[in-house]
């Protein structure tokens, strides 16, 4: 077991409130068997009050408010209010859809510092067909009501085949709705949408030009607070450094409970992290066997063992290395260096000449107006 002193403190706690949620996206990143029992099973108020209080015991500075959707938590505005209190720097990540006038003034009242909004695409029709329900006015309305109360706005727009060529129709959107940063965010491939991979990966040819575009874009520098563009795992060369590095930076918890290092780390079997109604915030991120698998660099095989880039990628992503090769401790195959970067090669020379249909997320019935 490595000693406390070896490795950082979180600085971000990533709360995963809910997996419910009124949109259907092909992409989403939550579990395929969200619907199941253990999900349904949510952390009650009193649970992440204690969590929260113990995350920035822990030296978090940073809560994300995430799902799912958070809104479709009564109990929102008393965690906003709570980690105002310890001084945490609040972002609610929404789909915007349920962002009301009353519940946006609320939350600013209880000190609520950021919102980001997804968007999945620059046109209603288009947008509405990928959220697999009719959305897009409801959130250009969303984004209008955050900047009509002052908060910093975040646009995100996940970015796949059936929109990348799109990417100057959406940054002027952005500019319309005065918004402080983009993420031009390319879909990674877990949860559905590594279900729907054939549908979403795009052409590297889309990639070519989406990067001209962008770059043009942040030259001209429209965003006040800049665009960040994140490139596909498929096309690059090195993989990305996953969440600055398992158990590194970020602690995510999910709406039942379980503390992880990563969004996806529960699609790797055989690991154990606990969960906060059970264990300490603090042992999970110092003392679970699942934190403490792919700290470091010690269990890195070759050749990220003798490569210089061992401490800037990390070995790249773990769930995506199982995924891809049912072996979570392997290289990651994205890295061009791995034994098994044939695997990514065959995926993109599989890729149909006409993308094929979604396979949407299966949702709750939930109203948004």
């Amino acid at each position: 077991m490595l000693c406390h002193d070896d490795f950082p403190k979180p600085f971000s706690l990533v709360a995963e409130l809910t997996y419910r949620c009124p949109l259907r996206c092909p992409y989403c990143s939550n579990p395929l068997n969200w619907h199941g029992d253990a999900y349904r099973q949510e952390l009650a108020t009193e649970d992440w009050l204690r969590v929260i209080q113990e995350a920035r015991q822990l030296g978090v500075l940073q809560l994300g408010l995430t799902g799912g959707e958070p809104l479709l938590r009564n109990d929102l505005e008393i965690f906003v209010e709570k980690a105002a209190e310890l001084g945490l720097y609040t972002t609610l990540v929404t789909a915007g859809t349920l962002l009301t006038t009353e519940r946006a003034t609320k939350l600013r009242e209880v000190g609520l510092d950021h919102i980001q909004i997804s968007i999945q695409d620059s046109r209603a029709i288009e947008s509405d067909r990928i959220a697999g329900v009719r959305s897009f006015e409801q959130k250009i309305a969303a984004a209008k009501l955050v900047k009509e109360l002052g908060f910093p706005l975040t646009l995100n727009f996940v970015l796949h085949r059936h929109n990348l060529d799109r990417i100057e129709e959406m940054l002027a959107l952005a500019q319309t709705l005065s918004a402080d940063r983009v993420e031009l965010a390319n879909t990674q491939y877990y949860g559905w949408a590594l279900h729907n991979q054939a549908a979403l990966l795009p052409t590297r040819a889309q990639l070519a030009d989406a990067e001209i575009v962008v770059r043009a874009a942040q030259e001209r520098g429209k965003i006040p607070m800049g665009i960040l563009y994140v490139v596909p795992d498929y096309y690059a060369d090195y993989p990305k450094p996953c969440m600055s590095g398992w158990g590194s930076r970020t602690l995510i918890v999910t709406p039942n409970g379980e503390g992880l290092p990563c969004q996806a780390a529960m699609a790797i079997p055989g690991l154990e992290f606990g969960n906060v109604r059970d264990r300490a915030l603090e042992w999970i991120w110092f003392e679970s066997a699942g934190m403490n698998r792919f700290r470091g660099t010690s269990w890195m095989p070759e050749p990220c063992q003798s490569c210089d880039r061992q401490t800037v990628d990390w070995g790249g992503c773990r769930c995506q290395a199982f995924l891809l090769t049912q072996d979570a401790s392997a290289t990651d195959p994205v890295c061009h260096l791995s034994p098994n970067h044939d695997r990514i090669q065959s995926i993109l020379d599989r890729l149909p000449v006409q993308a094929e249909q979604f396979v949407y997320r299966d949702r709750d019935e939930v109203d948004i107006g």
